[in-house]
């Protein structure tokens, strides 16, 4: 039977100091706090939430009107298009999350075991489980202090023979420095696959995300700049690619005969439903994405001059959408760590999420990773975390937030 890895703080020895504390309860309302008494229609500030303003609830119905609520349907395909078009790439394969996304795509390429994925430390474990899905080997580099991406020298320095696929992710809606790791990856023969998760709508030099490598890949989960419920994308321009993500992620069924297979296929598809509701999103991403800039842009000019915090970094080369605006806390300059300062916001009825625990830090991974560090990956896991970052959020809420920041410390 399978047993969860347990892994004690004693066992991680000085790396257990960038470990979270637990999750802080949000109990109070911000409206009870003296000093700010901005109206608001709801007691607490969630970390995000979707913002469903267009017609998604008009095709959701079109879709169970017509019976059309399955993984077949007109929605699916126009939202593949749409979405494809969007991104600057030909093809749209929608799936039923994001990490199969990951997974169909490197399963497409056929990467199994010996082979070699380079992926950062730094970022949401789905990026590294796709990997060890596949059976193929994950590598890690550290990401850079300026932006929080993944570090391009240490990409070159990782690259073997056994090498196949680099695995980018757009960190919280910022792009990596696409065109220097293409280049390190054109030299090889190697794969780019883009982990697009967090970046709808993210731009480098003026190109979109999802269309900087052979493929890219996004989730459509709640907390995303456009969700349908659970949901994914593969983007990419090579039809070979595209065609065979089509084939694998329903059942593999050959084109001579019905149940007739001739690769190990997945029930990865998407519902019509779901295809609907993506469809009256997209038509949304545009405003939704300078909603998140907006707002980044707010908190910023509100946060910047406080001691001790660092707001996000954005590169003159890219267009970040902010997916999620994050913070890092200089305990000695500002008076207070990350989770204390965490604490302070819940009992104001804001809530909040810690940045990603590094792959090396993960038990699972532990021993596959033993002895291995990462400094900067584990400084934004020990000093960071996001403050609510939906694009429905108000200029007022943002107030209220930057006014605990600033007041709680002095």
């Amino acid at each position: 039977m399978l047993k969860p890895v347990e892994l004690s703080l004693e066992e991680m020895g000085e790396l257990a100091a960038i470990i979270p504390a637990a999750e802080p309860e949000v109990t109070i309302s911000y409206q009870a706090i003296p000093r700010f008494d901005q109206p608001s229609r709801r007691s607490i500030i969630p970390v995000c939430e979707p913002t469903l303003q267009g017609n998604e609830l008009k095709y959701v119905q079109q879709a169970v009107e017509t019976n059309w609520i399955s993984s077949m349907g007109s929605f699916i395909r126009d939202f593949e298009t749409g979405f494809a078009e969007y991104c600057g790439t030909h093809y749209g394969i929608a799936c039923a999350n994001g990490t199969v996304a990951l997974h169909l795509a490197l399963a497409t390429l056929g990467l199994g075991p010996g082979d070699e994925v380079i992926l950062p430390a730094f970022t949401m474990i789905a990026t590294i489980n796709a990997v060890t899905y596949c059976g193929a080997t994950p590598v890690l580099v550290d990401s850079e202090a300026a932006y929080w991406q993944m570090d391009m020298n240490q990409v070159a320095d990782k690259i073997t023979a056994r090498t196949k696929a680099i695995l980018p992710v757009h960190t919280y809606g910022h792009p990596v420095d696409m065109d220097a790791l293409n280049q390190i990856a054109a030299r090889r023969g190697i794969w780019v696959i883009e982990d697009a998760a967090e970046a709808h709508g993210a731009e480098y030099k003026g190109r979109r995300a999802g269309g900087l490598g052979v493929a890219g890949c996004f989730s459509f989960y709640g907390n995303k700049l456009i969700t349908t419920g659970e949901g994914g994308m593969i983007t990419t321009d090579d039809k070979e690619i595209a065609h065979l993500a089509w084939n694998l992620r329903d059942h593999a069924f050959s084109e001579e005969r019905h149940f007739w297979h001739k690769l190990v296929g997945y029930n990865y598809r998407m519902t019509n439903l779901q295809g609907a509701l993506g469809l009256a999103q997209l038509e949304q991403l545009d405003d939704l994405v300078a909603a998140r800039r907006r707002n980044a842009a707010h908190y910023t000019r509100l946060l910047s001059d406080i001691p001790g915090i660092t707001t996000p970094p954005e590169a003159s080369w890219a267009k970040s959408v902010f997916w999620m605006y994050g913070i890092l806390v200089d305990a000695q300059a500002y008076g207070m760590n990350r989770d204390q300062l965490r604490r302070a916001l819940a009992d104001r009825g804001v809530e909040t999420r810690t940045f990603f625990i590094p792959m090396h830090c993960q038990p699972v991974y532990w021993q596959r990773f033993l002895g291995q560090r990462y400094p900067v990956a584990e400084r934004l896991c020990r000093d960071g975390f996001y403050l609510p970052s939906a694009s429905s959020l108000n200029p007022e809420e943002i107030d209220y937030v930057a006014g605990v920041i600033r007041e709680v410390c002095q």
